[in-house]
């Protein structure tokens, strides 16, 4: 494609941006071909008649973008309008071509959500990250956290999301969502996703954040007990108990009692690779609140999100030339 004189200009500047790199990063990292391929089947073909579909990967590299940066449909549209490192990763040319519409976005993602290829978008990436060398091993980390939704009654039903919940946490109350992930020990790479209520039990999901190739599991508190659940009855995988905190408060300062507080600090300290995943989910793509109405939708997302997680975790393992992405994570 022949580049205009903006894109000309945009590229002979001295010093790339922070959204350079990290679009740099994902572009290198994403194994494009494998994606396609998985969502190829279930894409629209043309009929010839009327105007051909827009291409897979565009729609693809727009719909990542969007969770990239933590988007709405017409955000990402907008985006693609007043920057050129997002217009260049879609790979659109406004001299030649407009940038595809809102509702061509939505109608991608309904693709997307009813052939449950989100799913099939996190295992595609993981499978890539396999065959690099990061494979899972033998460890497990399980937790969850919470993903508020909107609490507003200004609709047409004149209620809250009804598939959503209320959850206490310390001394709080929240409403929302929670996504379960499973954690490998040594990379800190999600390889399991699960999205409940809010008021679902953590204990509760742990069996399904499981691969099957562990031989420890590793949760906080709030997975007390998950040994003796009927779910995980006659399983080999050991489950090392964290200790309450209201428990470790009351530690004697002898000897017995600074092993053991040395002891849940190792715990404390491995099962904190499970953060990074969160960190990088909330923070770096902004998914502080579900964007959609409904249980379904929202945890379709889980898996594109913790699947690009995953690209970003990865750099440091897979020391791409692109994977300087500063201070943002």
């Amino acid at each position: 494609m022949q580049s205009s004189f903006s894109d000309a200009e945009y590229a002979s500047k001295k010093k790339p941006t922070r959204r350079d790199r990290f679009l740099a990063e994902i572009e290198a990292a994403t194994p494009w071909p494998a994606l396609v391929a998985a969502i190829l089947p279930y894409y629209p073909k043309g009929d010839g008649r009327g105007r051909p579909p827009i291409g897979l990967e565009r729609m693809l590299r727009m719909y990542i973008a969007q969770q990239c940066f933590g988007l709405s449909d017409e955000g990402v549209e907008d985006a693609i309008y007043d920057s050129q490192a997002i217009r260049g990763f879609v790979g659109i040319d406004l001299t030649h071509e407009s940038a595809p519409d809102a509702t061509t976005l939505l109608k991608f993602r309904r693709l997307l959500e009813k052939n449950n290829l989100t799913r099939r978008i996190f295992n595609e990436i993981n499978g890539h990250l396999a065959s690099k060398g990061l494979t899972m091993r033998e460890g497990t980390i399980v937790d969850a956290t919470l993903i508020a939704a909107p609490p507003s009654t200004k609709n047409a039903n004149g209620e809250r999301d009804p598939e959503m919940h209320q959850s206490k946490k310390g001394n709080d109350w929240h409403f929302g969502m929670k996504a379960h992930v499973g954690v490998d020990v040594a990379s800190g790479l999600v390889h399991s996703v699960v999205g409940t209520a809010g008021n679902v039990a953590d204990v509760t999901q742990a069996h399904a954040l499981l691969h099957g190739g562990e031989v420890i599991a590793m949760g906080d508190a709030g997975y007390q007990g998950v040994a003796k659940r009927p779910e995980n009855a006659g399983s080999a995988v050991v489950w090392p108990p964290p200790m309450r905190p209201g428990l470790r408060k009351t530690l004697k300062k002898d000897k017995l009692g600074r092993a053991t507080e040395r002891l849940e600090q190792t715990k404390a300290s491995v099962r904190a690779k499970v953060e990074h995943c969160f960190h990088v989910v909330k923070c770096l793509f902004r998914h502080r609140k579900t964007r959609y109405r409904g249980l379904a939708k929202n945890a379709a997302q889980l898996f594109s999100l913790f699947a690009l997680a995953n690209l970003v975790l990865a750099r440091r393992f897979l020391g791409s030339a692109h994977t300087q992405v500063a201070s943002r994570v």
